[in-house]
């Protein structure tokens, strides 16, 4: 009690004045209304910028839900279109033939949203560590895409961890086509720069220019036909007069992955099992 009386008395002007203060705002804001008008007025438009601040706040930190909702739409949207143009091509090569049904090369595919938590483009092996794993439903040789195109493949899954071999890796080779042609190559990094990657083995006598798309051939268990790779920014005779090599600018930016899309076969293991029996006879 002693405290607070010597504080009181200590700081007593200022209490007073404050009092002073209060009384004079009462009575100019209470009995004169012009200057009430103006104190709302202010007041109102005080409190209006800090809504807008909070507003401002709390539309920032939900970027990262409205991110991965717009991936998942985007995946959704993206499995769509290439199940359109499956549909169409099916329709154009079947007219008169009504026993070939309408079915996609989508139809045995799933995808799952993930964030990448972890990512190196500026190693000789590069991978990719995202947020999902086994407890998702993650498994090896899953495909990895973003919204621009082929990202990996999964190597090792964990329980809730999983790891990509990143397109940016030379381990990885992907079987890749000019698109709109049915001959197909090797895609591989050469460890120059992670804009490129190179299409090895693509036959003389496959028309292409630079400029034109490079798209997954299908021709693997995991990814489905048509995803997009890059386009061809250069080619060069290979050793072999039979084959060229093509400098390939990719679409995806490694440097900048955020959300990944992990695609999955559904009839995978059947196909490699198949496939692994035809070899080994």
């Amino acid at each position: 009690m002693r405290n607070l009386i010597n504080f009181l008395l200590r700081h007593s002007s200022w209490i007073v004045l404050a009092i002073y203060v209060a009384i004079s705002c009462v009575l100019l804001f209470g009995r004169n209304p012009y200057q009430r008008s103006i104190y709302l007025s202010s007041a109102n438009q005080v409190a209006a910028t800090v809504y807008d601040l909070q507003s401002e706040v709390t539309s920032y930190f939900g970027l990262r839900e409205v991110n991965r909702d717009l991936q998942l739409r985007n995946g959704e949207l993206e499995m769509e279109v290439i199940n359109l143009k499956e549909q169409l091509n099916r329709y154009r090569s079947s007219v008169g033939k009504d026993t070939i049904p309408f079915d996609s090369v989508l139809h045995d595919y799933d995808f799952a949203v993930a964030r990448v938590v972890n990512n190196s483009v500026a190693q000789i092996n590069n991978y990719i560590t995202i947020d999902k794993g086994r407890a998702e439903g993650i498994e090896p040789e899953m495909g990895v895409v973003d919204q621009n195109g082929v990202v990996g493949i999964i190597n090792v899954v964990g329980e809730h961890h999983s790891v990509a071999i990143s397109v940016l890796n030379p381990k990885l080779r992907l079987s890749c086509k000019v698109k709109g042609s049915d001959y197909f190559g090797s895609l591989v990094w050469d460890a120059v720069s992670p804009r490129y990657a190179v299409l090895e083995e693509m036959p003389r006598h496959v028309e292409f220019a630079p400029g034109d798309t490079i798209v997954t051939s299908g021709y693997s268990s995991v990814f489905p036909e048509g995803i997009m790779v890059g386009i061809i920014s250069d080619y060069k005779k290979q050793r072999d007069d039979n084959f060229y090599t093509l400098r390939v600018e990719l679409s995806s930016d490694f440097s900048g992955l955020g959300y990944v899309r992990i695609i999955s076969n559904r009839q995978k293991e059947e196909q490699d099992k198949l496939e692994k029996e035809v070899r080994y006879e």
